[in-house]
């Protein structure tokens, strides 16, 4: 069941000064727009700056490999159901080099079977995450192997901010920019 977006784009005439400011540097950025996510958050200018930022980093800055780091943000999108992450990171996931085979099973819920070790160590470490709130001896010294101490914190960033993006996305109902090659989420059960 579709819902009404809850936070529509707001006019410059509806914004007021600092939300005009947040709107222009979002816009000065690798961005280049404000959509998605920050349609949403720019109801909270400051708050919308200071994530961007972290967003920037993640996006573009993180020492994770992009192959890593687009594959991590379908697994939050599938663990929170977000269809706007999904339909935005399938394509980049996609050019990153994750196979079409692992994409449909973490479109369906399902743990993929064919995944590169580095992705069944990133699967693992945010499902594990997103369950229990932190990850086991175990499943840390195999990240910080592989990732190193960096990687384990830039991983653990990338999964609490796509899960904050994730969130303010259901909440305010935004619809996803669908495109003809991406299947959208299904609803799973509970």
């Amino acid at each position: 069941m579709l819902h009404p977006d809850r936070m529509p784009p707001l006019s410059l005439e509806q914004m007021d000064e600092a939300q005009r400011a947040a709107a222009q540097a979002l816009i000065a950025g690798p961005r280049k727009a404000v959509k998605g996510p920050f349609i949403a958050l720019l109801r909270s200018p400051l708050l919308m700056d200071r994530l961007q930022r972290v967003g920037e980093y993640i996006r573009f800055d993180s020492s994770l490999p992009p192959r890593l780091s687009e594959f991590a943000m379908l697994v939050v999108a599938r663990a929170c159901t977000q269809q706007f992450e999904w339909f935005v990171h399938v394509p980049l996931a996609r050019k990153a080099g994750t196979s079409a085979e692992t994409i449909e099973a973490v479109r369906c819920g399902r743990r993929p079977t064919d995944m590169h070790a580095d992705e069944a160590l990133v699967y693992d470490f945010t499902h594990e995450l997103l369950a229990h709130s932190g990850v086991c001896d175990t499943t840390y010294a195999i990240a910080v192997g592989r990732l190193g101490e960096r990687g384990v914190v830039d991983l653990t960033g990338l999964i609490g901010y796509f899960l904050t993006v994730s969130l303010v996305l259901n909440v305010a109902h935004t619809p996803p920019e669908e495109t003809d090659d991406v299947v959208a989420l299904p609803t799973l059960p509970l």
